[in-house]
């Protein structure tokens, strides 16, 4: 009698930058495709995480984090001559704001297609997340173009338009292969300057310029949906069908610590959301009731897997 073929496991995909925020006494993990895995695992889905790190120490100590919050490691592919990617912060002498440089030629810049492929291939993509810093190089951008070709997924464009990093040849090419686009406030002012030439206020939803502006952005990429976040004034949602929401941002409950990883945060609860249905209103509380909470705690994740669990336990119990 043949064997029955078994299903291969519904999984969220996530492709991008796994790297090392390195402050000079302390070395931070990070990348926010690296930090919207660890949210989603965390939440007990299962995530395919697509990346690239060097045979070293930060190599290592990534793929350890991976298996703390039981996120998978088939996807993530070891270099033996470039680094694991690392960005120094630099700190001003009053410690108020930080100097970002992003360093070239990291061993995500150089993720393999055939193992890429290869991994995903093994899982049923319900979503793919991605990103701009990862397509820095144009084999880095032409394996994930070959990861969206091979799937039907849903797409889910998280924007990072960061100068010297990304060009807007990138951002076009990314807009137009996406379904979703989530963009802060500023990114969403560069759009309207690079493909609307408008410059609307996003103070309300209801503005019919702002309206009008992000109606331009959906028709032009086709996309079904545009996300934009409001740091502590919350989120907008517009729709290609016409719906718009906004959800306002709920009171932190403890102080503000920084706001280290809160867009991350909002894309993984997003993507949460769409996993398990919840309705686009009641999805965009969470995600900034989440990302909220994320300025709470020092960094992009927590650090103790207890935290998550008042959010699993009032969102996803039956």
């Amino acid at each position: 009698m043949p064997m029955q073929e078994q299903e291969s496991p519904s999984a969220i995909v996530v492709f991008g930058e796994a790297l090392v925020d390195d402050f000079g006494d302390r070395q931070v993990l990070g990348g926010a495709p690296f930090n919207v895995a660890r949210h989603l695992a965390a939440f007990g889905r299962t995530v395919l995480l697509l990346t690239r790190v060097g045979a070293d120490a930060n190599g290592e100590r990534i793929r350890e984090e991976c298996r703390r919050f039981g996120l998978s490691t088939d996807g993530v592919q070891v270099d033996r001559e470039l680094p694991t990617g690392r960005v120094v912060v630099e700190r001003s002498e009053d410690g108020a704001s930080h100097q970002f440089t992003i360093l070239p030629h990291q061993a995500y810049d150089a993720i393999e297609l055939r193992a890429a492929l290869a991994a995903q291939a093994a899982v049923t993509p319900a979503m793919l997340y991605y990103g701009t810093l990862a397509q820095r190089t144009p084999s880095a951008a032409e394996t994930l173009a070959c990861v969206r070709q091979a799937s039907p997924a849903r797409r889910y464009l998280d924007l990072n338009v960061r100068a010297g990093q990304v060009t807007e040849r990138c951002v076009f090419n990314s807009l137009h292969a996406a379904d979703i686009v989530k963009v802060n406030e500023e990114e969403l002012r560069t759009l309207f300057g690079w493909y609307t030439h408008t410059a609307p206020s996003t103070a309300d939803v209801d503005d019919p310029e702002l309206r009008q502006a992000c109606a331009t952005l959906l028709r032009v990429f086709r996309l079904e949906g545009l996300i934009v976040t409001l740091g502590p004034r919350g989120a907008l949602w517009f729709g290609a069908d016409g719906e718009s929401a906004s959800a306002p941002a709920p009171a932190l409950a403890v102080p503000l610590v920084d706001t280290v990883g809160a867009g991350d945060a909002f894309s993984a609860i997003v993507l949460l959301g769409r996993a398990c249905g919840w309705p686009l209103a009641l999805t965009l509380a969470r995600a900034n009731e989440f990302a909220g909470a994320m300025c709470g705690i020092a960094g992009a994740v927590p650090a103790d897997l207890a935290f998550y669990r008042p959010f699993a336990g009032r969102w996803l119990s039956a």
